[in-house]
């Protein structure tokens, strides 16, 4: 028996306006597309595979970023699922418990190709569940003329969270500007947000089946939290992460963790910037992130789920994705190292933390009710840096929480 899926709610309404309303050709690798077009690198590459592989057709469907997973659930749910979609990798293990997909179990070389720790955001009880596609890190930015103007070494940027509350404090007080930028909205990267805080201190929310939140090295990544609000933008729960670096940008905020792009956005501005691996809290083994990647899921019932796996891994093999990747301003990390990353790096040196930290990073933590989740994880840091309630007091509850949700 299958569990419900919680994120099904209202969304048969889109099979209505579907244009999959048949079952994909047996020939054919139905694949629903997120975004605004396909990458003309895709393009070019899936011309080159269908020239491979006679009599079969790869057909993508592009559906825009805020309907493309909630339509590939409803078709694989009525039963007319698509052969392939681009999923978030934190959906896996409920598409997985729900019988929707297929695993794609990869050989000890194809791991082993992957930067550390990448496979495991698609690994759920020891199987790999999709390909991964997009993968993206933090870094810390700071403002070097905020930092001067506040009596602070402008080429010096914190390496541990003390100092980094302790700069925060120092630029707000001599500068009256904010010395940090803390996204607390309703939206679901202030989870993804705290998380990085969580993996520069050794910490995890999930462990197997086990909830191990409610840990010393969790309480003091929210006691942080708490610590370094007062100095940072004020009303942290009116801002997402995009919103915060804007204002970085801007040049009125002192520090913000943020992907790569903000890099090329600030080549466009006057700020005098730098960037640097996120600092440390007390109990890190290393410079840690957030790993973050989406991957191809194969649907189940399709009827080409062989192929459509096999077209999955060729599209996302090592040559085609480091094309597809390192676009510049495209926001994505390297999957999966080699010299042509090398040699990007060396063009251009800011990336350079944004692959540190992938060495002590996790993923995001697979539940089966992710929305549950994200819901507690964000109540949990609102709650703390609105004062409502001590980092003590709201890591217990979130724990108690989280436990109806794995």
């Amino acid at each position: 028996m299958t569990r419900k899926l919680t994120m099904l709610a209202g969304s048969f309404a889109l099979l209505a306006s579907s244009a999959l309303t048949t079952l994909a050709a047996d020939q054919e690798i139905s694949w629903i597309y997120c975004g605004d077009k396909i990458d003309p690198i895709h393009e070019k590459y899936i011309a080159e595979w269908e020239g491979k592989n006679a009599g079969w057709k790869v057909k993508p469907e592009v559906v825009g970023w805020e309907q493309c997973q909630d339509k590939a659930t409803t078709l694989a749910v009525a039963g007319t699922p698509v052969a392939m979609a681009y999923v978030g990798s934190r959906t896996l293990k409920e598409f997985a418990q729900n019988e929707l997909i297929v695993p794609v179990p990869m050989t000890d070389e194809e791991k082993a190709s992957y930067y550390p720790n990448i496979v495991d955001t698609v690994t759920f009880e020891d199987t790999q569940w999709g390909v991964p596609v997009a993968f993206s890190t933090k870094a810390l930015y700071w403002n070097k003329d905020l930092f001067k103007a506040a009596g602070l070494d402008p080429e010096t940027p914190p390496k541990t969270w003390a100092e980094e509350i302790e700069f925060a404090k120092q630029i707000k007080e001599k500068t009256g500007t904010a010395g940090y930028g803390l996204p607390a909205k309703t939206f679901d990267n202030t989870m993804h947000q705290f998380m990085h805080w969580v993996y520069t201190n050794n910490g995890k929310v999930i462990d197997g089946d086990a909830i191990v939140i409610d840990s010393p090295e969790v309480l003091a990544a929210l006691q942080a939290y708490k610590d370094i609000t007062p100095y940072s933008v004020e009303g942290a729960t009116a801002y997402e992460q995009n919103e915060i670096r804007a204002i970085f940008l801007d040049g009125k905020v002192g520090m913000i963790q943020a992907g790569s792009g903000a890099a090329y956005r600030l080549k466009d501005t006057k700020v005098n910037w730098g960037v640097a691996p996120l600092p440390l809290g007390p109990s890190a083994k290393g410079e840690g992130t957030l790993l973050i990647t989406d991957s191809l899921a194969i649907f189940k019932g399709s009827g080409v789920e062989e192929k459509a796996t096999e077209f999955a891994k060729y599209i996302t093999s090592t040559d085609i994705q480091h094309e597809y990747e390192l676009q510049g301003g495209a926001g994505l990390t390297p999957l999966r190292p080699g010299a042509v990353v090398d040699q990007f790096v060396a063009n251009e040196p800011f990336w350079k933390p944004f692959i540190d930290g992938i060495a002590y990073g996790g993923p995001e933590p697979l539940f089966t009710d992710y929305k549950g989740f994200q819901n507690v994880m964000i109540e949990m840091v609102q709650s703390v840096v609105t004062g409502k309630a001590e980092p003590a007091d709201a890591l217990k509850k979130a724990a108690g929480e989280l436990e109806q949700y794995k």
